[in-house]
């Protein structure tokens, strides 16, 4: 046969054609319904799930991954510039007024009440013309001797600098301790009839850990270089030496503390013991023994004893961290005190 037939025998097989477009079609339907068994399958649609649900963690933990860097940022930053301990010069008033040097909470380093913070105030309240007197705002139990004591001595340096600017201490709740050691540099100090007051003493506690170790059969072991390096180590038994020493430091404390008192209320002080025994008494209590010159608050002392009605508050600038963070921790005190129903006035 010539080619030419051979051309035509093919395109006029038609039985042909058709079988082979029959089979494809038949393998495509074939591998349809294979794929659709599959779909349907419990375990395809367990491998769906694990696969989405893991797609939707990596999309969580990149997200946490950016809030986590995000507040490491902040926090960083707050660092390095938070500690900025100057007075926000733009929000005192230039009218008369009294400057008020707020003395809150415990009174330690990096506290509201350290002596950096305080300081910084004072300085800007004596340097400010407009300010005619300054008041101490008092209510804290009092704490670190070293940080009153430098708040003590910066405030002698001022008042003497600046002679014709009187310093009023006002003491709310408490004014104890380390407060009053501050509140001994005013040129007159005031408190409510019902503050404590005073606590003119020293105090260092820690705790022994002997016996319980024994109980539970543990055993101590230190190795030191120098026969007072473990000064009253608590999981030893104390040793008399130690405890002699850590007195006498606290008497030595305790002396000084006195020292200042005579100094700043003079002849007012009533000659008692009893005054430098660490107890407490109350505002009328404290003006019979001369601890305080009368009763007030920071608003009867301006205007009765000073005749300045405008108070100004002078605090280091904080930041946006910073304000937060106190607003919380103020918060949750209120909290605290409403879960432990703190007895109060109401």
């Amino acid at each position: 046969m010539s080619e030419n037939q051979w051309q035509q025998l093919d395109k006029s097989d038609p039985d042909t054609a058709s079988t082979d477009t029959s089979a494809g079609a038949a393998a495509k339907t074939q591998a349809n319904d294979v794929s659709r068994d599959v779909e349907n399958s419990k375990e395809w649609r367990l491998v769906s799930t694990l696969v989405r649900d893991m797609q939707q963690e990596q999309v969580r933990s990149r997200r946490w991954g950016i809030l986590f860097k995000s507040l490491t940022f902040v926090f960083l930053f707050s660092l390095l510039f938070g500690a900025w301990y100057g007075v926000d010069e733009s929000t005192v008033s230039q009218k008369e007024h009294i400057a008020l040097v707020e003395v809150y909470g415990p009174i330690m380093s990096g506290a509201p009440a350290s002596s950096d913070q305080i300081v910084a105030s004072l300085v800007a309240a004596f340097e400010e013309d407009a300010a005619k007197a300054v008041i101490l705002d008092i209510n804290s139990p009092g704490g670190s001797p070293v940080q009153s004591g430098i708040v003590y001595d910066e405030l002698n340096r001022l008042q003497s600098k600046y002679p014709n600017k009187p310093v009023y201490a006002v003491i709310s709740d408490v004014g104890a301790s380390g407060a009053y050691y501050i509140a001994a540099a005013a040129d007159y100090i005031y408190a409510d009839k019902a503050s404590m007051v005073g606590s003119i003493g020293v105090i260092g506690s820690g705790f022994g850990f002997t016996e319980l170790m024994q109980k539970v059969g543990v055993e101590r072991r230190s190795y030191t270089a120098g026969n007072n390096k473990d000064f009253l180590d608590p999981f030893q038994v104390e040793k008399p030496s130690q405890k002699a020493d850590f007195e006498r430091l606290l008497g030595e404390v305790h002396e000084q503390f006195v020292d200042v008192v005579k100094a700043g209320r003079g002849d007012r002080l009533k000659d008692s013991v009893e005054v430098f025994s660490g107890a407490v008494w109350n505002g009328e209590k404290a003006v019979a023994m001369g601890l305080i010159d009368g009763l007030g608050s920071i608003y009867t002392v301006a205007r009765e004893q000073i005749g300045i009605a405008e108070l100004e508050l002078y605090r280091p600038q904080q930041t946006p961290l910073q304000e937060l963070m106190d607003e919380m921790g103020a918060q949750a005190s209120v909290r605290l005190q409403a879960w432990l129903q703190t007895p109060s006035l109401r």
